[in-house]
């Protein structure tokens, strides 16, 4: 198990714009794993993981994307998955789905770099959601995130 307690001085961040790039790395299942792990209690099941890296690889109109994946050396130490909306002018232009970052690496900024990267790479709005008590809100409100709405749903 990765066990790493400064910056790791090697991190890479990947971009993955298409399946052949994910397979090129290290694998679509590696991914969604690492994903399901580190996304913990915030996280969602593998089949939905998978769904938005589908979407976020996809050419249909409205859709697509990228996965940033930050690694030292073959490890991932974080995850990160953007999904574009189509929706120019009204609704954010993308949606950060997913975040995580190995438990053995938080708050040494990897996290930060993800969502750096991602400013740098998406152009317009970017959305996210995130549970009252998760303590990433924080890091999102220094990387200038602000809460402008509250979420409302009606589920069946």
């Amino acid at each position: 198990m990765l066990k790493v307690r400064e910056m790791p001085e090697e991190l890479k961040i990947t971009v993955l714009k298409n399946e052949s790039d994910l397979e090129e790395t290290f694998g679509r299942e590696a991914l969604v794993e690492f994903l399901f792990i580190h996304l913990g209690k915030y996280g969602d099941s593998k089949e939905a993981i998978e769904n938005s890296i589908d979407y976020a690889f996809s050419r249909e109109k409205g859709k697509g994307g990228f996965v940033l994946v930050a690694q030292e050396q073959e490890d991932i130490v974080g995850s990160l998955v953007i999904n574009d909306t189509g929706m120019e002018g009204y609704i954010p232009e993308h949606v950060l789905v997913y975040v995580a970052v190995h438990e053995d690496t938080r708050g040494l900024g990897i996290g930060k770099m993800l969502i750096e990267s991602t400013k740098e790479l998406c152009d317009g709005n970017i959305a996210l959601h995130v549970e009252k008590d998760n303590p990433a809100r924080h890091l999102y409100r220094k990387l200038g995130f602000d809460e402008s709405y509250l979420e409302m749903r009606y589920e069946e």
